[in-house]
């Protein structure tokens, strides 16, 4: 008989959370398997919730992350645009938010469908995607109608075609008082925002 276990990840994006921090410092948090940041965060933080977790941390940089260089922040691993293999989960990155006004890591709709359809060939090779972590929602999918909080039509495509589990964002600030609060389900995926921070399960 087949027995099934978690996959436990705390995911973080746009704010930082004096709860989550203090939890940190204190050890009191739950334990968890691996970090994910959705953008928009100091560098330095995500080394802080690296080092003081002792777990990989995944991230996508958002449309504010103008400090970030290839060894900041230290000992994190940014997944744009690549699909990778952690404890049998496959995720997929994809940072930044729609193009608004020529800042960094702003992409036209067309610019983001390049990207995904580059990577087409790496997802039917690993066998498709579970995760999908991105900044920029998906459009009409908790975003917003102005052209900077506008979401990208080609992850709804992305969602449609390849069926992922989870697709994971930030951008979008809003307080939420309990986790389902942050879910909108699209067809076999949940879509979750996890502005400030969340904890979520992945079944292996």
């Amino acid at each position: 008989m087949k027995t099934h276990r978690s996959l436990k990840i705390l995911s973080v994006s746009d704010f930082i959370d004096s709860s989550l921090t203090r939890k940190v410092e204190e050890k009191i948090l739950e334990p968890v398997d691996l970090i994910i940041s959705c953008g928009d965060l100091p560098p330095e933080y995500l080394s802080f919730l690296r080092n003081r977790l002792d777990k990989p941390l995944f991230y996508v940089k958002g449309n504010h992350d103008i400090r970030y260089t290839l060894h900041n922040p230290k000992g994190c691993s940014n997944i744009h645009a690549q699909v990778l293999l952690f404890n049998s989960v496959k995720i997929l990155g994809l940072e930044g938010s729609m193009w608004y006004n020529g800042g960094v890591n702003q992409y036209t709709n067309v610019e983001m469908k390049k990207i995904i359809w580059g990577l087409w060939f790496s997802i039917w090779r690993k066998g498709g995607v579970d995760i999908v972590v991105t900044h920029a929602p998906p459009r009409h999918v908790h975003d917003a109608e102005d052209l900077c909080h506008m979401g990208f039509e080609s992850f709804n495509r992305l969602m449609d075609k390849r069926k992922p589990e989870f697709l994971i964002h930030g951008h979008m600030h809003k307080p939420f008082n309990t986790h389902e609060e942050r879910i909108t389900r699209v067809g076999q995926t949940k879509v979750i925002n996890t502005c400030g921070y969340t904890i979520f399960e992945v079944t292996l």
